[in-house]
């Protein structure tokens, strides 16, 4: 075995440690990855098993070496072998180690190759060759052509192979054998141009022809010991090697320290997919990032999380995962990976465990494959545009450039003088070449700077005076600084303005800390149905899922741990007082919110900081010097890199200039405690228990650990997952159960007040984003792809060979997971698999369905072992078990999710009409027709077939049923009807409503109504039946809901006395005004309020019946005949022009106007129903109570009325009135039904 010839450099704030083993060798070499397809690889194609040689020094108290982790970063697919044929050049990387802490550490690696100078090494090569041409003219006879025995200079340009050619592709007679090698640094801050020089330019030393001036170790020591971290807002000037190297260091009051090339991710992505990227990434999607080039990975990856400034990512962060933890891509949680490609496969050939949430970037071919259902990111277009001109400023094409080193050449060549001359370019905003250079010498501009010139102000650009500073660094490098800085305080600026005022809406909590710090995910801490009601609509499909995300609920609880300005994280601190820059430049109140789009305006500002800290450096580290070495050694020898001296590097000196600035490790130590209790704003006690709680529960979801592989720790891994999920499963139908409740929930102890509103459809989808995830965690990869398809394809196969028994017609429904997915194949507006299984999801959850469903769905327990491993979620049967038991839990709620998504389909319905059992039944006649109105839309008439109570049809979508008109032609000799009440049931969700009736429908029987309009409600499902053995209390409706009963005819009601009309009418009215004040999705049907049982019509009805005067024999005289006589009493005294004054005149001229039309509509609706009519209008147009006092005073009433009439009671009638005005502020708007042929 060979291990790796790989060298560290550990790396402290302010010291770094080199060293140096002596490699042990053995016979034979040890394969990396075992899978067939290393195998296959001719040897030199293989790799093998890499091994960290010498780290210095050996022991760094508070930052303890990961040698696995750090040997598997530096190089993620192992050890690799060449030939003289193959290119060698040095391949730098950089990459990043997360603790369970959540503590970062960077690493920076520079990999080349070294001859291989042992004879056994070379043997073991051949010997292996000779293995594999002997297995490969086995398996291919006759032999074929292999692309693995060309070199990677690509020599064999497609032509024919010999087969000793084929055979001798390494020959250790002929053939020169390197081996690769790294050098790497590891740091706890990211100065990663700064660490490239160093190691460059100490492998430069080895590789040049002339030794370097000191031995190697000088220049390291310095490195460890003598070069200091820059402080905040400073710059340091130190030497490597060949020459100066220059790192700068932001102050507290600009954007973090990051050091990676953005103008490369736009080269390769172009801006379209990096606002596509950065938006999944801010929805905690799944991404994964696919290329040839680990430093590509880690720039995406660090660019992407860089720019979310002020949100930090929490959840798994791997930009480079070793090719041994593969397994990982499993993991069922919102991960940023990146994965090597060797080149050779495209994204077909790539296995994943799910992709219906997974964000895939191919990073080497400008591709980029989103997951379904991503909202676009707020004022996208705008966004897109101003970083547009940006980069077109840096000679970089917005739509990328897959071919980077010609567009870093224009940058290289780019001047200004070639851009004013190009006049396509003229109006770039935010360019170097701003339009006061191409105004200088416009007059009115002239007599503004003579006009100001003595205040002393000048209208002189200042970034003019870059000219008169010169800058420490190098060009090109500059202009990285730049676009760097411009783009990022861009980005920095769509949240600023965004969240400009959301420290309004943050709840600060009533307990002390530490108490809300262990129940902080029961809390509710950011009140986010007000911040989203304030927000403009365009904004609302990203923002409502955006505060629903893990980093958003950690920035606010940062927030409210940080009560002092001193106290605050730096990032917080920053982010805070762009908000207050905000608030003082924009002249508009804190909630008023507008969608128009506001340009960076700081970018000039951070522009000029970092030019200045170039311009000027702050601090030199001490040079290089000799050290105290013994007599030979620091020997050098071309091409190899030196035997280090441990002795001389593994202890600083003991005194220099920045010796005061060193603390001994101890205090070091402590201060990095510090540092992070100050980040998580705790006491040390709370510190120890987060990080404990840390490790125990979220450590191996949270990142994954790299140094112990063994099938144990990958089995504790998987639990840890499963784990997570469970817990995050029983958060999450708490949540939406809580938010469903709304006002009762708060009733009941269970959230805040202020929490309802957010968005119900973000919430449905973050489940069904749950459920995928559950579906995929240890699916066997070559199996279906989507999950919840595979299993109800076989469950349907299954029963195709039993014949579905029909039931009786209005029976409830079979339940039936086989029909559910039946209707859900049938709906041909839903194209994928991962969208039909979504809309299963929705439609079970609506029918009270899911979590019995699901229960049979996984109890086929031989398809469930054939389709998972062994340690997948759904084959742990208790974390299954309780992850059913927490989704019936959302059967005690109502859900339309499916009705009110799924608008356009079509959707069969099934009727019965239940006539009198007594009269109207097998004698009528007359031929029949209904009419169903929903809150989407009406059926139009339907004839109903003679003799015929029931029948189904199909139309687009009604939603939730509000009314049924029915009637008939009156046609035949026996044309009455006697209808108790009508049935409508939804076949696809089940949901039944009932239409009471209980009046005749024929001329000369009751009011004489043809037709009647019936409102109606929805039946308490019977499947919870099923379900009561879960031991859960029985369901009861909420006490809010209106019941409504079977109405009886109206000389059959119960009379009331003043007392209780009174109370009807204020519970109407309340009603009605209650409504209103709710959250519009959280509103009932305003019809049933106006129409229902205890609703506002039936209550006047109740006003003008108290002290009516018993009607003659055999003749029933109604309360729209009082109605008619006062229309005639008031037309004739306007003809007689008697009218005592003009407000009477006018509320008289509208009610008789009112009558008329109402009188006149086409339809055959009854007294009852016209007096139904005209109290909707009323309500409608806010003229009730005008209406009520006219009749009150007119002497038709003390006609038909007795004395001891409400109506006549001046004191009850002024009551009456007042009541009545109340609902003059409201936007009353009526059902279609309730006004169809009414045009006024």
């Amino acid at each position: 075995m060979v291990p790796a010839v790989s060298f560290q450099v550990q790396q402290k704030v302010k010291e770094k440690a080199w060293g140096k083993k002596k490699a042990q060798i053995f016979v034979h070499l040890i394969p990396y990855s075992l899978h067939r397809e290393n195998f296959e690889q001719t040897p030199l194609r293989r790799t093998f098993k890499s091994k960290v040689l010498a780290r210095y020094p050996e022991n760094v108290e508070w930052n303890p070496f990961d040698q696995d982790a750090v040997g598997m970063l530096c190089m993620p697919k192992g050890l690799a072998f060449k030939t003289q044929a193959d290119s060698r050049e040095p391949q730098f990387h950089s990459f990043i180690i997360t603790r369970e802490d959540g503590s970062r550490t960077f690493g920076f690696s520079l990999t080349f190759f070294e001859e291989v100078t042992s004879k056994q090494i070379c043997s073991a090569m051949q010997t292996l060759y000779h293995m594999h041409n002997a297995e490969y003219d086995i398996l291919h006879t006759p032999p074929t052509n292999d692309k693995d025995s060309c070199s990677s200079t690509g020599d064999c340009n497609g032509t024919s192979v010999s087969k000793l050619q084929r055979f001798n592709s390494y020959d250790i007679s002929r053939d020169t054998l390197y081996v690769s090698k790294c050098i790497c640094l590891i740091t706890p801050m990211s100065f990663m141009k700064a660490c490239k020089k160093v190691l460059e330019q100490l492998h430069q030393a080895v590789t040049s022809p002339q030794p370097p001036p000191l031995p190697l170790e000088s220049y390291i020591y310095n490195i460890l010991y003598e070069v200091p971290l820059p402080p905040a807002g400073r710059s340091l000037k130190f030497s490597g090697v060949y020459g100066p190297i220059i790192c700068q260091r932001p102050s507290t009051s600009e954007l973090p320290l990051f050091d990676f090339p953005v103008k490369e991710v736009f080269e390769l992505l172009g801006v379209e997919n990096v606002v596509q990227l950065f938006t999944c990434a801010l929805l905690e999607f799944q991404i994964l990032l696919y290329s040839q080039h680990y430093q590509r990975l880690m720039t995406v990856a660090e660019t992407i999380t860089a720019l979310m400034f002020p949100f930090q990512w929490q959840h798994v962060y791997v930009p480079i995962l070793p090719a041994s933890l593969l397994h990982f891509l499993d993991a069922p949680v919102p991960y940023l990976m990146g994965l090597h490609s060797n080149g050779l496969d495209d994204r077909s050939k790539l296995e994943l465990p799910q992709e219906a949430n997974l964000c895939f970037v191919d990073v080497d071919n400008h591709f980029i494959e989103l997951p379904e259902d991503l909202p676009q990111f707020p004022n996208k277009l705008e966004f897109i545009q101003e970083i547009s001109e940006i980069l077109m400023a840096f000679g970089i094409p917005p739509e990328g450039n897959l071919h980077c080193s010609e567009s870093a050449s224009k940058m290289k060549s780019l001047r200004a003088c070639d851009l004013v001359s190009d006049k396509r370019n003229g109006n770039i905003a935010g360019s170097p070449l701003n339009s006061y250079e191409l105004l200088k010498e416009n007059e009115t501009i002239a007599r503004l700077q003579a006009l100001v010139k003595r205040t002393g102000v000048s209208l002189e650009k200042e970034t003019s005076s870059k000219k008169d500073l010169k800058i420490q660094c190098d060009e090109e490098e500059f202009k990285i600084y730049q676009l760097n800085i411009q783009i990022r305080e861009v980005f920095a600026n769509r949240f600023t303005q965004m969240f400009a005022d959301y420290e309004v809406f943050v709840i600060q909590p009533s307990q002390d800390k530490e108490s809300w710090f262990t129940n902080r995910e029961q809390m509710q801490n950011f009140d986010k149905a007000s911040f989203l009601s304030d927000q403009p609509e365009p904004y609302l499909p990203f923002l409502s899922r955006f505060l629903e995300t893990q980093m958003f609920a950690s920035f606010i609880d940062n927030k409210i741990m940080c009560h002092d300005e001193d106290d605050k994280d730096p990032v917080l601190r920053v982010f805070d007082s762009r908000v207050d820059k905000i608030r003082l430049l924009n002249v508009r109140t804190p909630t008023l919110r507008t969608s128009m789009y506001q340009k960076c305006t700081t970018i000039d500002e951070a522009e000029k900081s970092i030019e200045l800290r170039l311009a000027k450096i702050d601090h030199t580290a001490v040079h290089p010097h000799l050290l105290d070495m013994k007599i030979g050694q620091g020997k050098y020898e071309l091409g190899f890199f030196p035997k280090l001296q441990s002795d001389v590097l593994s202890i600083g000196p003991a005194s220099n200039k920045w010796t005061k600035r060193n603390a001994p490790a101890q205090w070091r130590r402590k201060d990095r405690q510090k540092q992070h209790t100050e980040h998580l704003r705790l006491d040390n006690d709370q510190r120890e228990k987060y990080i404990q709680e840390a490790r125990n529960l979220g450590s191996t979801i949270r990142q994954p650990k790299l140094s112990n592989l063994s099938p144990s720790v990958i089995a504790q891994t998987n639990w840890k997952f499963v784990e997570g999920l469970l817990k995050e499963c029983r958060n999450k139908t708490k949540r939406m159960l809580v938010e469903k409740m709304g006002r009762e929930a708060v009733e009941l102890g269970h959230g805040e007040v202020n929490i309802t509103g957010v968005e119900e459809n973000t919430l449905i989808a973050s489940l069904c984003d749950l459920l995928e995830r559950i579906w995929s965690h240890g699916l066997q990869v070559k199996q279906v792809r989507n999950k919840y398809s595979c299993m109800l394809q076989r469950i349907l196969l299954d029963s195709e060979r039993r014949k579905s028994d029909t039931s009786p017609a209005m029976s409830p429904l079979r339940i039936s997971l086989i029909q559910d997915m039946r209707h859900i194949q049938n709906i041909s507006e839903i194209k994928t698999d991962v969208g039909k299984a979504r809309a299963w999801v929705r439609l079970s959850m609506e029918k009270k369905l899911l979590s019995r469903h699901l229960k049979q769905l996984l109890s086929d327990h031989e398809l469930t072992k054939k389709l998972y491993k062994r340690y997948a979620f759904l084959r742990c049967d208790d974390e299954k078990e309780q992850f059913l038991y927490h989704l019936l839990s959302f059967n005690a709620v109502d859900y339309f999710c499916f009705t009110n998504v799924f608008t356009t389909i079509l959707i069969p319905y099934h009727i019965l009409i239940v006539p009198s059992k007594k009269l109207g039944g097998s004698m009528f006649t007359a031929n029949p027709w209904i009419c169903i109105s929903g809150e989407l839309g009406e059926t139009g008439v339907l004839q109903i077939p003679r003799n015929i109570l029931e029948m189904t049809f199909e139309c687009q979508n009604l939603g939730k049923l509000t009314t049924v008109q029915i009637g008939h032609d009156n046609s035949g000799l026996y044309a009455k009807w006697l209808v108790e009440y009508v049935m409508v049931r939804n076949e696809i969700t089940g949901h039944t409503y009932k239409f009471p009736c209980g009046r005749w429908l024929g001329k000369g029987m009751d009011d004489g109504s043809l037709e009647r309009i019936l409102v109606g409600e929805l039946l308490t499902s019977h499947t919870e039946a099923d379900e009561r053995q879960c031991r859960t209390p029985p369901l009861q409706q909420s006490p809010s809901m209106i019941r409504r009963l079977v109405t009886i005819s109206p000389n059959n009601k119960p009379k009331l006395n003043t007392g209780q009309i009174q109370e009807a009418i204020g519970e109407a009215v309340n009603g009605i005004v209650k409504h209103f004040h709710k959250p519009e999705k959280e509103r009932g049907s305003l019809t049933l309020l106006l129409c229902g049982e205890s609703g506002l019509v039936s209550a006047l009805e109740q006003v003008f019946q108290h002290g009516f005067k018993s009607p003659r024999l055999f003749k029933n005289v109604f309360i729209w005949d009082f109605l008619e006589k006062a229309q005639t009493y008031y037309e004739t005294l306007e003809q007689n022009e008697m009218v005592p004054e003009e407000n009477w005149q006018t509320r008289a001229r509208n009610f008789c106007r009112f009558m008329t039309a109402i009188n006149n509509t086409p339809r055959n609706i009854g007294k009852d129903g016209k007096f139904q009519m005209l109290v909707c209008l009323g309500a409608r147009d806010h003229l009730l109570h005008h209406w009520i006092a006219l009749l009150a005073d007119c002497p038709i009433t003390a006609q038909m009325y007795e004395d001891i009439a409400l109506i006549k009671d001046h004191t009850l009638v002024n009551s009456l009135i007042r009541v009545l005005q109340t609902l003059q502020e409201f936007n009353i708007t009526l059902e279609a039904s309730l006004v169809k042929g009414i045009d006024i």
